[in-house]
């Protein structure tokens, strides 16, 4: 099959990637044991056992070692190994959602900052007007008291 790796009987495969990538098993089955320390039973122990149209995730720097797991068989195992692209992409797409909506709201922020200023000097305007203050002190005298002529 083209764009696979062919394991033949036998033989063992170790990888230790710079990227995360993803191990897709195209035909047969193979055996996979991840580097310990493990702790936990069955695949949390770091062994998988993998068979045809089943894939699993190598984080980068993680060192995986796989061989086929029937030792008897005549089928060759055919694989592929691939960089995590949809791991890559949707981080991208997630990254850029984040900042688009930190820029919306950013915006939807300061309009509100922007008209909460404008209202805050309406009303500072409104309360200084010397119009307002006729007949007190702040109009350079005392108010005219009541009942006195």
């Amino acid at each position: 099959m083209p764009g696979f790796w062919q394991l033949a009987n036998g033989r063992a495969l170790s990888l230790q990637p710079r990227e995360s990538g993803v191990l897709r098993i195209a035909q047969g089955r193979v055996w996979a044991t991840f580097d310990g320390p493990h702790c936990g039973a069955g695949n949390q122990s770091g062994d998988h056992v993998l068979q045809a149209g089943m894939q699993l995730a190598v984080q980068a720097g993680q060192r995986l070692v796989f061989e086929p797991f029937e030792r008897t068989s005549q089928q060759t195992v055919l694989f592929e190994w691939a960089p995590d692209t949809d791991l890559v992409s949707s981080r991208t797409v997630q990254s850029a959602a984040t900042v688009t909506q930190a820029l919306q709201d950013l915006r939807l922020a300061l309009g509100m900052v922007g008209d909460a200023l404008m209202r805050l000097c309406s009303g500072l305007v409104s309360y200084v007007r010397p119009d307002r203050w006729i007949g007190s002190r702040w109009n350079g005298g005392a108010a005219p008291e009541c009942g006195r002529a």
